[in-house]
């Protein structure tokens, strides 16, 4: 009985790992796509997620100075949330979409970025409930179908978690996001070759971001292909990007022997 304890809290921890980084990659997708642009809010000098340490501490100031100016303005609190949760700030990302998403109640954005927010910061039901009420049947949204896909994934529900990406696939079809989260599901369920199909398909896509090929890399160095991964998590980016992403692929792949373990008393496992 304890060994089996033992195994079922060193398998959820692996999995709610991979599942924070699809919801991560969705968050930063997002963040980049919604980079500023107007006057009243400011402007960066590259996608946040491509910014360093110390470049994402410097625009989290900055958005947060313009956020004080107009918290009401739907733009501006989407942003600096963004950043925010790129600093690892969720509790304070998730204040400022709350009051976002209070001064706008029907903004179907708003309401996503506020359901993401209430994720990353651990609160899955909520999260599901404000994307829900954020989605409408006549006008269906892809990517509240991909963040609905990647709550129900960390809750457990692979199988509607997958629906949800196809219907996202039916109304955006080939679009990277969702075919990494996709990919992401199936690595959730230690499907690593079903896993490494959907991403490379999604890194093969026009407007694949370094979250998908970041993904791709983790999937490939799960299954033992080091070097591959390490040459995936270094292409179309400078320098510095690439070490950063080489460094978080073996800080993940670090739990190498802990997911093998996994595989082994699968295997070995009746039930």
């Amino acid at each position: 009985m304890a060994i089996s304890r033992t195994r079922s809290s060193l398998r959820s921890a692996l999995l709610r790992g991979a599942a924070l980084l699809a919801i991560t990659v969705a968050v930063a997708s997002c963040a980049s796509k919604n980079n500023p642009t107007t006057g009243s809010i400011p402007t960066t000098s590259k996608p946040v997620g491509a910014m360093n340490a110390t470049e994402l501490r410097g625009a989290a100031d900055s958005m947060g100075k313009a956020y004080e100016k107009n918290p009401r303005d739907p733009q501006t609190g989407m942003n600096y949330a963004s950043v925010l949760r790129m600093n690892g700030r969720n509790d304070q990302a998730l204040a400022v979409m709350q009051q976002v998403a209070i001064s706008n109640p029907d903004n179907r954005e708003v309401l996503a970025a506020y359901g993401k927010a209430q994720a990353a910061a651990g609160q899955l039901q909520q999260a599901l409930d404000t994307i829900l009420r954020a989605q409408t049947p006549d006008r269906p949204d892809w990517k509240l179908k991909s963040a609905e896909g990647a709550i129900l994934d960390q809750l457990g529900r692979s199988g509607e978690a997958r629906q949800r990406y196809r219907e996202a696939l039916d109304l955006r079809p080939n679009e990277p996001s969702v075919l990494s989260n996709l990919g992401m599901s199936y690595l959730l369920t230690r499907d690593l070759k079903t896993a490494e199909t959907y991403l490379r398909s999604a890194a093969g896509q026009p407007g694949a971001d370094s979250g998908v090929r970041q993904n791709l890399a983790l999937t490939v160095g799960l299954q033992g292909r080091f070097q591959e991964a390490e040459t995936i998590a270094r292409q179309e980016l400078t320098a510095g990007q690439a070490e950063a992403n080489v460094t978080y692929l073996r800080s993940m792949l670090t739990q190498q022997n802990a997911w093998k373990k996994l595989a082994a008393d699968d295997s070995g496992s009746t039930n």
